[in-house]
C-alpha cells in the first residue's frame, strides 16, 4: 500500500514532487478521498498534498529533512599568509550538492581543483597543508573550522597563492564572510560521518605524552588540554570543553587567535615560517607575558584556539563528525593522524542522514547564526 522515496525521485504515474520526501498510495472509490483520515494534517507528520487519479488517493508528506548547506552568493577577502607573507585573494563561491569543500588555485595554469580530504593533507608542521599534484594550499585550518561552525557542506574556495590569508588569526573573519555571503539550504540530505566504536592515536610518553580520541556521541562535543609550561598560558584555563548542541561557535570559539612565543619566531623565519605575523594577526608572548596591547580576547584563548584547530583539522575528512572529540597536547599533525585511524577502520564508522530534522542532535537543525 506504501511506498517510500528520495526526494524528488518518481513514485508511481504522479511522482513524489520535489522536496516531499515519503509517498502513500491508496485505492478507494471514486470522489471519496478528500473526506478520509480527517485530522492528518495535525499530526506528526504534515499531510502537505494529496491528489487524485482514477481512484487512487495519492498522499505525500512533507518531511523536514535535514539538508545539506551552501552559500546564497560570492564573497572575497584579502590578506597575507602567516607563515608565506604572500599578498593573497580568496573567493568563496556556491557549489552544488555533495561538491564538498573545493580549492581551486586560480593563479596557476588550468586553475586545479584540491578537493579537502583526510588524504589530501601532506603537511601538519604548524599547519594543515593540501595537495594534488604539485598544487598545495596551506593553513586552510581556520576557514575550515568556520565552514564546520556554521554548517557549510559545499564551497568552492577560488585562492590567488598557495597560503589561505590569515586575517585577524582566528576564524571570526571567516565566519563573518560566510554569513555576509548568506547560508543556503540545498535539496539534498546531509551526510554525518557517525561513530560506532572509539578510535585513538597516542605519541610519547610520560610527561611529552600526546593523544587524541574519537568517541560515539548523539552530536558533536570537543575537549582539549594544553600543557605549555609557560607563565602567561598556565595563568588561563588549561582546559576547555566545547558542544554543538549547548554552545555558540561563532561567540564561543571563533574569535580565539593562534599564537606564538618571541623566542620562536627567529628560528621560524629562518624557515620560511611565520613571515606574515605579528600582533595585528596572533597572540605574541615573551619569556613572561603577553605583549598584544588588547590582551586576550578570552580568558581561556590559548585552549580556544586549540578546539579551533580541531574543529577545522577534522572537518577536513569531508562530512561533519556525530562523535566525541578528546585530546592532550595534540595539534595538526597528531589530528590528521587520527582521521587516517578512523578511516583505516570501517567497522567504527557509517555514514548517515536525518530524514526528519527532529531526530538530528541539537545544533545541527539549523544553520548557525551571527554572533
Amino acid at each position: 500500500m506504501g511506498a517510500r522515496f528520495p526526494l524528488g525521485r518518481p513514485g508511481g504515474e504522479a511522482g513524489t514532487p520535489p522536496g516531499y520526501a515519503h509517498c502513500v498510495s491508496l485505492r478507494f472509490p471514486p470522489c471519496r478521498g478528500q473526506h478520509l483520515w480527517p485530522g492528518l494534517a495535525g499530526s506528526t507528520v504534515f499531510l502537505a498534498k494529496y491528489a487524485h487519479f482514477g481512484g487512487v488517493l495519492r498522499y505525500f508528506y512533507n518531511r523536514p529533512v535535514l539538508k545539506q548547506r551552501t552559500l546564497k552568493s560570492l564573497t572575497r577577502a584579502v590578506g597575507v599568509g602567516l607563515h608565506s607573507g604572500q599578498r593573497v585573494e580568496i573567493t568563496l563561491r556556491p557549489a552544488a550538492p555533495d561538491t564538498g569543500i573545493v580549492f581551486r588555485r586560480v593563479d596557476l595554469p588550468n586553475a586545479p581543483d584540491i578537493v579537502v580530504s583526510a588524504e589530501s593533507v601532506t603537511d601538519t608542521r604548524l599547519a594543515s597543508t593540501l595537495s594534488c599534484g604539485n598544487a598545495k594550499v596551506h593553513t586552510v585550518e581556520h576557514l575550515m573550522s568556520a565552514c564546520a561552525g556554521l554548517g557549510v557542506d559545499n564551497l568552492f574556495v577560488d585562492i590567488t597563492a598557495e597560503e589561505v590569508p590569515i586575517l585577524d588569526g582566528s576564524a571570526a573573519s571567516f565566519v563573518f564572510l560566510l554569513q555576509s555571503a548568506g547560508i543556503e539550504l540545498q535539496n539534498a540530505p546531509r551526510r554525518f560521518i557517525r561513530l560506532t566504536r572509539p578510535v585513538e592515536v597516542r605519541e610519547g610518553e610520560g610527561a611529552n605524552e600526546k593523544w587524541a580520541r574519537l568517541e560515539p556521541y548523539h552530536g558533536y562535543k570537543l575537549s582539549f588540554e594544553i600543557d605549555f609550561n609557560h607563565p602567561a598560558v598556565d595563568s588561563t584555563g588549561q582546559k576547555v570543553e566545547f558542544d554543538l548542541s549547548t554552545d555558540s561557535y561563532s561567540r564561543d570559539i571563533a574569535r580565539a587567535r593562534t599564537f606564538g612565543f618571541t623566542k620562536d619566531v627567529e628560528m621560524m623565519r629562518s624557515n620560511g615560517l611565520a613571515l606574515g605575523g605579528g600582533l595585528d594577526n596572533a597572540i605574541v608572548m615573551d619569556d613572561y607575558k603577553v605583549l598584544n596591547a588588547d590582551g586576550l580576547r578570552y580568558d581561556d584563548e590559548f585552549v580556544k584556539h586549540k578546539i579551533l584547530d580541531a574543529i577545522g583539522d577534522l572537518y577536513i575528512v569531508g562530512k561533519p563528525l556525530l562523535a566525541a572529540y578528546s585530546a592532550r597536547r595534540s595539534g595538526h599533525a597528531l589530528n590528521n593522524k587520527l582521521l587516517r585511524e578512523l578511516q583505516a577502520h570501517p567497522e567504527a564508522w557509517e555514514v548517515v542522514t536525518f530524514e526528519d530534522v527532529k531526530q538530528a542532535p541539537q545544533g545541527f537543525a539549523q544553520p548557525a547564526r551571527a554572533w
